[in-house]
C-alpha cells in the first residue's frame, strides 16, 4: 500500500507523495550574486590554508583532541582552562545571536561552509557537467542514474571531497600527520585510513545527494530564528504591498489591469531558490538569505521597466509601514552580552599564567615504607609551557627538612606549546607525619617569567608521628 499524498507541499524538497524533489536551481548573476561570490572565495582559500598557517611557530589552528590541547592563533588551550573555553565559545555563540538580531541569517546565506561550497563549488560543476539547469532536469526526468555526464560528476565530486576532507582533519591533527597519511600504506594506518575514507564519504554523501536538506532538515538555525529575529531584524523580503496584486506575465503583455502590482507572477525567484521555497509567501525557516532572489527579480524588473527592489534587503517591520526602531531591547542586551563574555575572554587570556602545573600522586600506593623504616611518597609533576620558547623549570620541595628529595629532573625542560611529567620522591621518617599527613610546598621557577608555589599532603602510616 502506498502512503497517502499530502495535502500540499510539506517541504520544498519533498514532492506531494512523498519523493524527493531535486532541485536544480537557476543561477542569477546580479550585484548581490557577485558580491556573495567574492566573500565565497575567501573564505574558500582560508579554510584550505588555514591548516597550513603558522604563528609564533605554532599551527593558526589544531584541534588536537587526542592530546587534549587546542592551538588557536598561536595560543595554546588545555583541558584545565575550561573558564577560557567556555568564555570563548559563549563569545562565539552570542555573536551569532548578535548578527541575527541585526542582520538577520547573514551566516547562513553568506559564510556557512555549507552554502559556500554548494552554491560556488559542487552546483557550479553539475551545471557545467551535465549541461546547464535544463540537462540536470532533463536527467532527473529520464531517472538515468547512471547518465555518463552523471557518473562524471561523480568521479569528479569524489575527488573534490577527498580534498575537503583532508582539509577538515588537518585541523585535528595536523597538515604533518596527513602528509604522512597519504604517502604510507593504508595498511601501516588503518584506523586512520578509515576515518579519512568515512570523512570523505560523509562530505561526497552531503553535497551530492542530502544538498540542501542539510539547511531544511538538519541544521536546527532555521528553527531558532523565530527566537533570534524579532520585526525589526533585517531579512530577505518581498515588499507585498507593491508586488500584489499580480498580473502575470502574459496578461501584462495584452491588458495590464489598472490595479495590478509590480509583480509580474514569473516565478524567477522560485526557480533561482536554492531551497526551492516562494520567497512570496513570507518569511520561512528555509530561507537562507542568499539573495537569489532579490538578483532574479532586479533583473526582470529592469526588463519590464519597473525599479528594482520589490524583493529586498528590509524588514517585516518597515514593509508593514512601522517606524524602524535601531535601538531596541535585543540590540542593546546581545552586544552587551558579548562584549562581557569576550571581554572577560580577553582578561582571562592576558592574566593566565606561562605555565600550567598539576600535582599528582604516584600510580601505584600512595606511599611506601622503605627497609631502614622511612616513609617515601611520589609526587608526579606535570608541566604545561605556554610560553613561545623552551623553558628550564627548577623544582624544590619546603617543608621536608629532616628527610631527602630526589627529583632525578630537575630542572625539567619543556619545549614551547608542550607539556612533560617528572616524578619527585620525599622521603621522611616516620615521626614527620602526624596523622599519617605532612603538608609540603613544592616550589616550581623557570627563572624569568613564571614562578609558583603549590600546596601537597604527603601521606605515611596513620598512628604514628606526633600526633598518637
Amino acid at each position: 500500500m502506498s502512503a497517502p499524498a499530502a495535502h500540499g507541499r510539506v517541504l520544498p524538497t519533498l514532492n506531494e507523495d512523498g519523493s524527493r524533489n531535486w532541485l536544480r536551481p537557476k543561477p542569477a548573476a546580479g550585484r548581490w550574486w557577485r558580491r556573495r561570490r567574492t566573500v565565497a572565495y575567501a573564505l574558500m582559500v582560508l579554510f584550505l590554508a588555514l591548516p597550513h598557517l603558522t604563528v609564533n611557530g605554532m599551527p593558526a589552528v589544531l584541534l588536537d583532541l587526542p592530546r587534549r590541547e587546542f592551538t588557536i592563533l598561536g595560543t595554546i588551550f588545555l583541558p584545565t582552562d575550561t573558564l577560557l573555553l567556555m568564555l570563548l565559545l559563549a563569545s562565539c555563540l552570542i555573536a551569532i545571536i548578535v548578527f541575527s538580531a541585526l542582520f538577520g541569517r547573514v551566516w547562513c546565506g553568506w559564510a556557512c561552509p555549507q552554502t559556500v561550497y554548494m552554491e560556488w563549488v559542487f552546483r557550479p560543476l553539475e551545471r557545467w557537467i551535465e549541461g546547464g539547469r535544463s540537462g540536470s532536469l532533463g536527467i532527473d526526468r529520464r531517472h538515468a542514474y547512471v547518465h555518463p555526464r552523471r557518473l562524471v560528476k561523480y568521479a569528479v565530486y569524489a575527488a573534490i571531497s577527498l580534498v575537503l576532507a583532508h582539509t577538515f582533519l588537518a585541523y585535528f591533527v595536523g597538515v604533518a600527520a596527513i602528509e604522512q597519511w597519504v604517502r604510507l600504506s593504508p595498511y601501516e594506518h588503518p584506523v586512520p585510513f578509515v576515518v579519512m575514507a568515512v570523512t570523505t564519504g560523509l562530505v561526497f554523501h552531503d553535497f551530492t545527494f542530502f544538498r540542501e536538506q542539510t539547511c531544511v532538515i538538519a541544521c536546527p538555525y532555521g528553527r531558532m530564528q523565530s527566537a533570534l529575529l524579532d520585526r525589526q531584524s533585517l531579512v530577505v523580503a518581498y515588499d507585498r504591498a507593491r508586488g500584489e496584486p499580480r498580473a502575470h506575465a502574459e496578461s501584462a503583455r495584452t491588458h495590464r489591469p489598472a490595479n495590478a502590482g509590480d509583480c509580474i507572477a514569473c516565478n524567477a525567484c522560485v526557480t533561482t531558490c536554492p531551497t526551492g521555497i516562494d520567497i512570496r509567501n513570507g518569511l520561512q525557516m528555509e530561507c537562507i538569505h542568499c539573495t537569489q532572489c532579490m538578483d532574479a527579480c532586479d533583473q526582470i524588473m529592469a526588463r519590464v521597466g519597473k525599479p528594482p527592489g520589490l524583493i529586498r534587503y528590509s524588514s517585516q517591520a518597515i514593509l508593514a509601514g512601522e517606524p524602524r526602531h535601531l535601538l531596541r531591547l535585543r540590540v542593546v542586551l546581545y552586544p552587551l552580552a558579548f562584549a562581557i563574555a569576550f571581554g572577560g575572554f580577553l582578561y582571562a587570556l592576558s592574566t593566565r599564567s606561562h605555565a600550567d602545573v598539576t600535582l599528582l600522586r604516584g600510580t601505584a600506593a600512595p606511599f611506601t615504607v622503605e627497609p631502614d623504616g622511612r616513609v617515601a611518597n611520589q609526587v608526579r609533576v606535570k608541566i604545561a609551557n605556554r610560553s613561545r620558547r623552551e623553558r628550564s623549570y627548577a623544582i624544590t620541595v619546603v617543608g621536608a627538612e629532616g628527610g631527602q628529595v630526589i627529583a632525578p629532573e630537575s630542572p625539567l625542560t619543556v619545549k614551547a606549546g608542550e607539556q612533560r611529567t617528572t616524578s619527585v620522591f620525599v622521603l621522611l621518617p616516620r615521626t614527620a607525619f602526624i596523622n599519617g599527613r605532612r603538608d609540603v610546598q613544592v616550589s616550581i621557577s623557570d627563572g624569568d617569567d613564571f614562578a609558583g608555589t603549590f600546596a601537597f599532603n604527603l601521606l605515611g602510616p596513620a598512628g604514628d608521628g606526633g600526633g598518637r
